[in-house]
């Protein structure tokens, strides 16, 4: 029987009993029971966190779980995993044990100071990004408010053509993550962090060519409906806006014509359902045009995007 062929019919057997400390237990073996395990604890992904767990207990790459899955593992190496592994089934984010998150071409640093970066966010970098292209590939001044890791401010600084990134956020645990995540992207010193809420980071008349951000859009009544990895575990501050989910939305609205240059692009995500009303409120303001609604990675309504009018 080939090793993969092993491989194969051992994952589609069910679960075996926890660990005894005596017991010899394979790499593949362990995989399998914690999976179990954590998918008993309600972990929707049990079997991948399982595999990104031990790889960091291990302190080698998935694909190495699999080219030595029959390998005994030490009982210095299962006490180092043990904790991995509880915390998990406790429901605390995978990237935050792990300590990193992808984010587009980025692997950032991410601890429980900041928000976790979703791949609905790379859509939003990537809107930006189309809209550059049309003007020969220049962004230009950007301004990304709520950075947290500063996945979107530094996407924008390694991918896209930027004279400049400033990059703030209301929370100075945030921004020490953020520049920690700088001092291995951020090669050209394009990106500028700066503490603050919405306006009050920046400098009287300051300008920018793109002001982007996912600020926080969940409202306070929602919060018992969220994952328990999300509810219990990530900051307050970068989740919830108020008893409609727009005390940041809409001052941010009303107040980015005269922080955007002639022409320049307001980039905004927003909750589901709030993407009509952060349309109407742009439309109210006078100040844009080429209003737009873009999908999210499902097909949902997520990305306002409009262009400060000339």
């Amino acid at each position: 029987m080939t090793g993969v062929r092993r491989l194969a019919e051992a994952a589609l057997k069910p679960g075996t009993g926890a660990p005894d400390e005596g017991e010899s237990w394979s790499i593949l073996r362990m995989i399998l029971w914690s999976a179990e395990y954590l998918s008993n604890k309600g972990v929707e992904s049990g079997r991948l966190d399982a595999e990104w767990l031990l790889s960091t207990a291990l302190g080698v790459d998935r694909l190495q779980l699999y080219l030595q899955y029959d390998r005994p593992l030490s009982s210095e190496e299962r006490e180092v995993f043990k904790p991995l592994l509880r915390r998990r089934a406790n429901r605390e984010p995978l990237q935050y044990i792990i300590g990193r998150a992808a984010f587009r071409n980025l692997e950032l640093k991410t601890d429980s100071r900041v928000l976790i970066p979703r791949p609905e966010t790379e859509v939003l970098v990537q809107e930006v990004l189309d809209w550059a292209s049309a003007r020969e590939g220049k962004v230009g001044r950007v301004w990304d408010l709520g950075t947290g890791t500063g996945a979107v401010g530094l996407s924008l600084a390694t991918e896209g053509a930027c004279t400049g990134v400033v990059a703030t956020d209301v929370s100075a645990q945030a921004l020490c993550v953020a520049v920690e995540n700088a001092k291995r992207y951020d090669e050209g010193g394009l990106v500028e962090f700066r503490e603050g809420s919405l306006f009050e980071a920046l400098k009287p008349g300051e300008r920018f060519d793109v002001i982007v951000s996912n600020p926080p859009y969940i409202a306070d009544a929602e919060k018992g409906e969220l994952q328990l990895e999300v509810r219990d575990w990530e900051p307050d501050v970068a989740l919830f806006a108020g008893e409609h989910g727009m005390d940041v939305l809409e001052p941010l609205v009303a107040g980015a014509p005269e922080h955007l240059c002639s022409g320049g692009l307001l980039a905004l995500e927003c909750g589901l359902g709030q993407a009509d009303q952060v349309a109407t409120d742009l439309d109210e303001t006078d100040s844009f045009a080429s209003i737009r609604i873009r999908p999210d990675l499902t097909g949902r309504p997520r990305f306002v995007m409009a262009e400060r009018k000339t």
